[in-house]
């Protein structure tokens, strides 16, 4: 069994006290990282957001919008020492728990198409490919594509 497992996790809802540590994580994970206000807006304006824990600190997130029976993932990370030991996975199964709770009939979320490791992710939770929306990210050399996915609920 991994190390990781034998340390005790716990998801709960993100606090502003969070932003700090979360904002150390996404600017550790990605080139064009949200900020700070992007994470204390999401916040004030009442979206699902979550933290995972481990003995006591922040080491991944999610941030959702439910509204009109759909639900939109907007940002889903794991700080980079703790990936690829399936708590990505779990996180992204809370959400769509969570979004059942908001009575959401779908799940949307946009990726970028270079980042392979999340699209398997979501491909193999059940999101479906639905289009390719053209120039969505900053990119070092330009703009770059996201993919828009969907996964049905079954909630």
């Amino acid at each position: 069994m991994s190390a990781v497992f034998e340390i005790r996790h716990s998801l709960r809802p993100m606090l502003e006290s969070d932003l700090p540590r979360i904002h150390r994580i996404e600017q550790a994970s990605y080139e064009y990282p949200w900020s700070l206000g992007n994470f204390s807006d999401s916040l004030r304006v009442g979206h699902s957001m979550w933290v995972r824990e481990a003995e006591g600190e922040v080491i991944g997130y999610y941030a959702m919008m439910a509204a009109a029976g759909e639900a939109h993932l907007l940002n889903l990370t794991i700080a980079p020492s703790w990936r690829r030991h399936g708590l990505g996975r779990d996180l992204l199964q809370h959400c769509m728990n969570r979004a059942c709770d908001h009575r959401a009939e779908s799940l949307f979320l946009e990726v970028r198409t270079s980042n392979s490791v999340a699209i398997a992710l979501y491909r193999s939770s059940g999101f479906v490919d639905l289009a390719v929306r053209r120039g969505y990210y900053p990119a070092r050399h330009g703009r770059e594509d996201a993919l828009i996915m969907k996964k049905d609920l079954a909630c």
